[in-house]
């Protein structure tokens, strides 16, 4: 019963402590390091350094790494990342991933990459917000993605009408935020 109270001491501190040096409160949400591919995903890190880690994007971090993101990525955003597993990549027609990743289409797999990229951080209650209202993000691309709610679940649907499901969301990394999906978003 003590050491009960003592912990929740401690993290009243701990919380008092980083509210007063200007923290926002989802600091200590995001210390669960969520998995992610089999791998944690640590709140300290930034996207590259997890997504390096997760045997589910190593599709998306060989993609990156073709189109020279890596920096980019590293860099202080925040971004909000939709990030597509292996399994959505794998949907894709027959040998585009092949074809992206060589040096002469780098200017179009970097377009569909940054395609799913956002400045700033959106939670999923953000997006689930920006749902209710009829809203859309505009992609770091420059092209928009609509946001929308079905049974709690959040999806996004691209420039072509497709549609990917956000599978888990709000995977917190010292620059942002990953969000996973289950489709590859096309821009036009």
């Amino acid at each position: 019963m003590k050491s009960i109270t003592v912990q929740k001491l401690a993290l009243a501190s701990a919380l008092s402590l980083a509210l007063a040096a200007g923290a926002a409160p989802v600091a200590f949400a995001q210390m669960s390091d969520p998995m992610v591919g089999g791998a944690a995903m640590y709140p300290s890190k930034t996207i590259v350094e997890n997504a390096v880690n997760s045997k589910d994007h190593t599709t998306l971090v060989a993609a990156v790494k073709a189109a020279g993101l890596i920096d980019t990525l590293s860099g202080p955003g925040p971004f909000t990342v939709f990030a597509p597993t292996n399994e959505a990549f794998a949907k894709l027609p027959a040998g585009t991933v092949d074809t992206l990743v060589m040096p002469e289409n780098k200017a179009m797999l970097t377009k569909i990459l940054t395609y799913h990229v956002v400045a700033g951080r959106y939670t999923k209650a953000d997006l689930m917000k920006l749902a209710h209202s009829g809203g859309s993000l505009t992609t770091v691309q420059g092209e928009p993605l609509m946001v929308s709610v079905h049974h709690d679940n959040v999806y996004l649907t691209d420039a072509k009408g497709g549609m990917a499901k956000i599978t888990i969301s709000n995977v917190y990394q010292s620059n942002g935020i990953i969000d996973v999906i289950d489709a590859v978003l096309m821009p036009n």
